[in-house]
């Protein structure tokens, strides 16, 4: 997991944050309780051996030579089995407190081997713990105490050392299987908080992906506005959201009031100089071509940037959406009509029916219109519109079989009022509208060679996102 994902992503934190608690939580849990169970183990284990040594104490006696015996045999059954792994021993101690060998007494299940034990200073009735090795080896827990009998058949003081021990194995087995048993009880319980973190961090954020879905179908075109049913904690970001949407339509239909204010407000008096202009014809002719002509000029340029500004403020409007074929279809009604003394045959190849363009309906009238208008101008006989989509775009076709133009020539009617040719009709300002139109929306222009032999115009523009 990178820096960035853990920064920038909400699931990863949640899902790390819980998972790092949660696997705390367990090592602790299973620490604490094997700790607890080892410890309660090993109590009870040495609290078994102190038995065995209370009553080899008690059943220890001195025969009439002074030798040491057990009145009666212990209870536990393994003390008489061969290396069962429960043992005991009495040794006699000499002055210096160490054991004198060899054993005085010592179970049948030690056999023929005797329990070496350190040497230590023992006061009466002390309980010491020491671990040994034993029969074949093996680890033992030992426990033992001195005992001193005053009172012996010879008269002469005897002190003994007695010890019970018991193979370490016996505590350990116990301790391991609980260990197993804990750590695969913990693992399922881990498991299950983890798979529980995940339903409830995806639940938990099911509502944002809803959101972003909504959002999504918003930028498609699909919806004018944020919809469905969403909790009460992202309630307010919806309706927050669709408040900006509301203002920025609100904000785009001004714009296009003022847009349409401002090109009635200016055609009226340029339409007034005109006729002035015309009427003076006669008198000052130059004047009149001057005035007529400049008239003109504005004309283009108050259509070219109110184009342009109702464009901008159309793309800033999530929520447009345009299919295609309607049209492209009701545009080729209108050059038919307009070009019908040229008899040049339009023919629209077929595409996917939900072919949608990201955008203002009159923004793609707009550019194709130019577009369309400008091939049925230089077409012999014949023009071809096609579409289709790559990923998040779309792109249109029209071909004509017309003389086309060079690479040069190409880039040149790119800008704004040049003409390809001076005795064809026109302001010069139709590519150059379509240009600008489609980078607003994040496309282009491409003029290329044509397959009829004549020019291409390729328009690459932002699709509608199809769902399944």
């Amino acid at each position: 997991m990178t820096p960035s994902a853990w920064r920038h992503s909400l699931r990863i934190r949640l899902l790390a944050g819980t998972l790092f608690w949660v696997a705390g939580t367990i090592l602790v849990a299973g620490w604490g309780l094997g700790t607890l169970f080892r410890q309660h183990v090993e109590a009870q284990f040495h609290a078994e051996l102190r038995t065995h040594l209370d009553q080899l104490t008690a059943h220890i006696t001195l025969d009439a030579q002074g030798r040491a015996q057990l009145a009666l045999p212990l209870s536990e059954p393994r003390f008489g089995r061969p290396y069962s792994g429960y043992y005991w021993q009495v040794d006699a101690i000499g002055p210096t407190g160490a054991s004198i060998a060899p054993a005085l007494l010592r179970s049948r299940s030690l056999w023929d081997v005797a329990l070496a034990v350190p040497q230590d200073a023992l006061a009466e009735g002390d309980i010491h713990v020491h671990q040994v090795v034993g029969p074949q080896g093996k680890p033992l827990s030992l426990v033992e105490r001195s005992v001193r009998i005053d009172d012996g058949p010879d008269g002469k003081p005897h002190t003994l050392r007695l010890l019970a021990a018991a193979d370490a194995d016996l505590m350990a087995e116990p301790v391991s299987r609980f260990n197993g048993a804990l750590w695969l009880a913990l693992g399922v319980l881990g498991a299950g908080l983890v798979l529980a973190a995940v339903v409830q961090v995806s639940v938990g954020l099911s509502p944002l992906r809803a959101l972003r879905t909504a959002l999504a179908r918003v930028r498609g075109g699909e919806m004018p506005r944020l919809a469905g049913d969403f909790p009460v904690e992202v309630a307010p970001l919806v309706e927050e959201f669709n408040t900006v949407l509301a203002h920025n339509a609100d904000v785009v239909e001004r714009a296009r009031t003022h847009a349409g204010n401002l090109a009635h407000a200016l055609k009226t008096p340029l339409s007034v100089l005109a006729n002035a202009a015309q009427a003076k014809e006669q008198q000052d002719p130059e004047l009149a071509r001057l005035v007529l002509e400049q008239i003109g000029v504005a004309r283009r340029q108050v259509d070219y940037h109110l184009a342009r500004a109702q464009a901008a403020a159309a793309t800033r409007v999530p929520g447009a959406k345009t299919v295609l074929v309607p049209v492209v279809e009701g545009l080729v009604r209108v050059m038919q009509r307009i070009h019908a003394q040229r008899e040049v045959a339009i023919t629209v190849h077929p595409w996917p029916a939900a072919l949608a363009f990201r955008g203002e309906a009159q923004d793609l009238q707009e550019m194709l219109g130019n577009l369309l208008d400008n091939a049925c101008k230089w077409a012999k006989h014949r023009v071809e519109i096609g579409a289709h989509s790559e990923g998040a775009n779309l792109t249109l076709t029209l071909d004509d079989d017309g003389p086309g133009l060079d690479v040069p020539q190409r880039d040149a009617v790119m800008r704004r009022g040049v003409r390809a040719d001076e005795q064809v009709p026109g302001s010069g300002l139709g590519l150059a509208i379509v240009d600008d139109l489609a980078r607003l929306y994040g496309g282009r222009v491409d003029l290329l060679d044509s397959p009829l032999g004549g020019l291409r115009a390729a328009l690459t523009l932002p699709a509608v996102a199809e769902r399944s």
